[in-house]
């Protein structure tokens, strides 16, 4: 099969001919139909600290058709069927895999980064961290799920947003999941901070009352508490890199909370003093639960979700290491997709 894989940091991912997969006890085969690019994917490849192993498929944001079925599975695990799922690998026995938390499993091993993924016509999945898609749904609306589950689970995770001023900082597709969700969730007034023109443009789209430049927070802070009233009692930091804690410890009210959902994995400084002075709270979030996927997958099913506009480039393999690269910099694309069945 075709396959998207990487070899070094720096480098494109290579379009390569590997081995078809084969299901083991609990598994099934998918033809992948849709997988998105996602920041993650893009730092995994720009700075390798030994989580992307070389010569893994890449993707974890994938929705496909059950093709072929392992041992043990039955019931609906049949071929023909619409499914995507979280892209772990673990046990299915312990306690947090029971109870759809496989992040939290000893032996959980993330697809796309520690084991073939998505970027490839076909995949083998864990039935246990697996949700089974109606026909209603389409290829890109289950690829979305995974994205979807990032900021819904980061809502989720907060004290209860209904009523309270929002403020993320960033519009990528975290940032927009997020906005989407708490607009969702009834939050009284979103602010979202961007410094790209386009992605402001995008957050407006997704829920966002007022998109601001990014910038110092004593600059911006007068424009935000004029719009929404006050200062926000919710900051999520979606961003990601070095001194966005502290710019959201800036941003908070007396007594408010941050959200930390964007992924930095280099050291990061901030004041103490800073936060304490103001009392606040603070909970680090890191991806989702099976929940966060069944609920999206019901709303979805239900219609009470239009998020079609999140897929904003649909690729094939011929042109699929150029879009991933392309996305290294300034651009307008909430989510590009590879459709390995494209010509």
């Amino acid at each position: 099969m075709r396959a998207a894989v990487f070899h070094q940091p720096g480098a494109p991912l290579s379009i390569e001919s590997v081995d078809d997969p084969a299901p083991g006890p609990g598994q099934v085969v998918i033809a992948v139909k849709r997988c998105g690019i996602c920041g993650t994917d893009l730092h995994a490849t720009e700075e390798h600290d030994g989580l992307l192993v070389p010569g893994t498929v890449m993707g974890h944001e994938f929705a496909g058709e059950i093709v072929d079925v392992g041992a043990g599975c039955a019931g609906e695990w049949k071929t023909g069927r619409k499914v995507t799922g979280l892209p772990s690998h673990s046990c299915g026995q312990c306690l947090p895999c029971k109870t759809g938390r496989p992040l939290q499993c000893d032996h959980n091993i993330i697809l796309g980064l520690q084991r073939s993924g998505g970027f490839a016509e076909y995949m083998t999945l864990d039935t246990n961290n697996s949700v089974l898609l109606p026909d209603t749904i389409d290829w890109a609306e289950g690829a979305l799920i995974e994205p979807l589950a990032v900021g819904l689970h980061a809502v989720n995770m907060s004290t209860d947003i209904r009523g309270k001023r929002v403020l993320i900082l960033g519009a990528g597709p975290v940032g927009l999941a997020v906005s989407f969700w708490c607009r969702f969730m009834g939050a009284y007034h979103i602010t979202v901070t961007e410094p790209e023109q386009l992605r402001r443009e995008s957050a407006m789209r997704f829920g966002a009352d007022v998109a601001l430049p990014a910038g110092v927070p004593a600059e911006n802070l007068p424009e935000i508490e004029k719009a929404a009233g006050g200062p926000p009692d919710v900051v999520f930091e979606c961003v990601g890199v070095p001194g966005m804690i502290a710019e959201a410890v800036d941003y908070a009210r007396y007594g408010g909370e941050i959200m930390v959902v964007g992924f930095c994995a280099r050291p990061d400084t901030l004041v103490p003093a800073a936060a304490i002075m103001k009392e606040l709270t603070a909970r680090f979030v890191v991806a989702y639960d099976k929940a966060d996927f069944d609920m999206i997958a019901g709303l979805m099913a239900m219609d009470k979700l239009d998020v079609a506009h999140m897929c904003t480039s649909t690729v094939g393999f011929q042109d699929f290491s150029e879009a991933f690269e392309s996305l290294r910099t300034p651009n307008a694309h909430c989510k590009i997709m590879l459709d390995p069945g494209a010509s």
